[in-house]
């Protein structure tokens, strides 16, 4: 698990496969889109999302995020993509410095393994408002905090710690203790400790919509991530709906929650 976290080429192509299998159809179930369709990405990484997007003559395309390696990472990736990839916009940017002034408004906001790492959420999905055109969507994918790696554990250097499920749910004063007893360094445990203070639920994320205002356009739940399909080849797989129906208990057995919402009028 660790070499994805530390191999950035590795993880753009990985991004690159899920997103054009997966999350392009999910949305067009929504929303169709193609040439002169505006997309943002927010927490675009090394930008391997918005290549399907590209590949489809979408424009203009931004990506926006808090790590300059990632987004000169990006950069030199998409520059492979011709004089395509060099149009794309890449900004090393707090996405509340930048606002709408900056970044312009847009058909189509991704975010995909983002939410869950954003503080102050009900904030942040209010403020994100200004980047939307009326019928404009966007798109989330994340993992539930109480599934069994929702603490992404999986960037530990302990072997044993990143295969563990569920410690990331302990008390504070005991997870940290477990990750010191494991030898990681004070980085790593900080890291972990901002994931289990800005984890989400399906619950949480639902209610912070209703309260914003927006609407559930689609949703789906995974058993089985599709992201998990490129990473250890594994078939998605949707979350039986017997399960999914029993609010809270459906989070320990969620892997990836799947959304398509949009602003209501």
């Amino acid at each position: 698990m660790q070499e994805r976290h530390t191999n950035r080429d590795k993880y753009f192509k990985e991004q690159i496969y899920t997103t054009e299998k997966y999350v392009i159809p999910f949305i067009r179930d929504v929303k169709d889109f193609g040439a002169n369709t505006s997309i943002l990405e927010i927490g675009c990484g090394e930008g391997g999302n918005l290549v399907p997007f590209l590949e489809l003559g979408c424009e203009p395309l931004t990506g926006i995020d808090l790590s300059e390696n990632k987004i000169e990472n990006a950069k030199e990736y998409l520059s492979q993509y011709d004089e395509k990839g060099k149009s794309v916009r890449f900004l090393t940017d707090d996405i509340y410095l930048a606002g709408p002034e900056k970044l312009g408004v847009y058909d189509i906001i991704l975010l995909r393994d983002v939410i869950e790492h954003i503080h102050d959420q009900e904030k942040f999905m209010g403020f994100m408002k200004g980047f939307m055109k009326s019928d404009a969507v966007v798109f989330f994918g994340f993992p539930n905090w109480f599934m069994p790696f929702g603490g992404h554990q999986q960037i530990c250097k302990s072997k044993f710690l990143s295969k563990l499920p569920y410690f990331h749910l302990f008390p504070n004063w005991l997870y940290k203790s477990m990750l010191r007893w494991f030898g990681e360094n004070e980085t790593t445990i900080e890291a972990l400790l901002e994931i289990k203070q800005t984890g989400i639920n399906i619950e949480r994320f639902e209610r912070i919509l209703k309260n914003q205002n927006y609407r559930i356009d689609k949703k789906r739940f995974y058993f089985i991530n599709p992201n998990y399909e490129v990473k250890f080849g594994l078939k998605p797989k949707v979350i039986p709906s017997i399960i999914a129906s029993i609010p809270w208990f459906r989070n320990f057995f969620i892997t990836a929650n799947y959304y398509v919402i949009s602003k209501n009028s």
